[in-house]
């Protein structure tokens, strides 16, 4: 049919270049933010194309969503402003008449935002958590490049390596500067490697010197040694036995259903649902009077869809708190958008000018008078 051929060619390609410019919006301040934690020694520079790249998946469901909102808001309200809604309007094409199309042509992608928030978003996030982890279990002596100053995570000790030995975790040449509350200790070794016991890092050095201070009492000691042991990293070598629930899979989830896996369970459930709610409220909101210069649909749907996805996750807080079950956030906050969403294409389709009361007095005095 004309009718709906016209409608899904126009919104697939409004939805096309929407999706473009998010993408591209979206990976830019991606890549600036992930920049920043590289500098701030969060995750490795070497890693900062994978983290980009979990980051990105694990964001595209709502990126997506949002231009198929943003894609059904314009497309119907461009069919306004052309008068192409007159058109149809005035032969016999309700805007209800409108929402079998638009799903048709949202389907597919409400199926992709499925498939991507309940399978990729968990692999995505499982992927970061294991990059950032591996990257802060490192040693404070790993970590540093031969020639520069490192200081470790607390800024309790400084490090330095001249050179970087043959072996992984060893280095050559190095200097450490340690502070506590009352001591002040540099210590120097011909060669430093790292091992673990107990669960800690311990940094064993070769052949070195060792000058400790007391502030307190101003004494100094000095001791050269050919073997020294010392933590350095104490728990960083303990496993991580907890998986936040944003990494872990869909089915673990329903295995498991804790407040705060129903949480997440609400989160990711929402993410799809909203979807659908937003392209349904979508096709209400596009309406706009083609003789106003000015035009707010749009403004309005957006401020609907900031408020409907804060909505979201104000539901999976009050999961996780355990104020309300996982089937009751879902059904109370995505039943009654999908209620509202459904009443305003009503109102739309029904409370038009000529089914006003004084609309209907005008005209009739109006034909009395002719």
């Amino acid at each position: 049919m004309l009718f709906d051929s016209t409608v899904r060619k126009e919104l697939a390609r409004s939805f096309g270049a929407t999706l473009v410019v998010i993408l591209t919006i979206v990976l830019t301040m991606m890549l600036i933010r992930t920049l920043g934690l590289a500098a701030n020694g969060s995750v490795a520079p070497q890693d900062v194309v994978l983290l980009l790249g979990y980051t990105a998946l694990g964001q595209l469901p709502l990126m997506i969503a949002l231009s198929l909102f943003i894609a059904t808001v314009v497309s119907l309200g461009r069919m306004y402003r052309d008068s192409e809604m007159a058109i149809w309007f005035s032969s016999g094409v309700g805007l209800s008449r409108f929402v079998r199309p638009v799903l048709r042509v949202a389907s597919p992608v409400l199926l992709a935002i499925g498939l991507l928030s309940l399978l990729l978003w968990p692999w995505g996030n499982q992927k970061t958590t294991e990059l950032r982890q591996r990257y802060e279990q490192r040693s404070d002596l790993a970590r540093v490049a031969p020639g520069s100053f490192q200081a470790s995570a607390d800024g309790s000790r400084v490090f330095f390596i001249e050179r970087a030995g043959e072996e992984a975790g060893v280095g050559r040449n190095v200097f450490l500067l340690s502070r506590s509350e009352d001591r002040e200790s540099v210590t120097t070794a011909r060669s430093g490697r790292i091992d673990t016991e107990g669960g800690d890092r311990v940094l064993a050095l070769d052949s070195g010197h060792r000058s400790e201070q007391n502030n307190r009492t101003g004494e100094h000691a000095r001791l050269t040694f050919e073997h020294l042991r010392m933590a350095v990293d104490p728990g960083k070598a303990r496993a991580t036995d907890t998986t936040p629930p944003k990494a872990m899979s869909t089915l673990a989830l329903l295995r498991d259903p804790t407040p705060r896996h129903e949480a997440e369970l609400t989160w990711r459930l929402g993410l799809l649902f909203g979807a659908a709610n937003l392209v349904l409220l979508g096709v209400g909101l596009a309406a706009s009077n083609p003789r106003r210069a000015s035009n707010w649909n749009l403004l309005f749907a957006l401020l609907a869809f900031v408020v409907y996805y804060n909505l979201i996750n104000l539901s999976q807080a009050w999961v996780a708190a355990g104020r309300v079950g996982l089937a009751g956030a879902l059904a109370g906050l995505h039943g009654l958008a999908f209620a509202a969403a459904l009443a305003l294409i009503w109102w739309r389709d029904h409370a038009t000018v000529a089914r006003l009361p004084w609309h209907r007095g005008v005209s009739g005095g109006a034909r009395a008078a002719a």
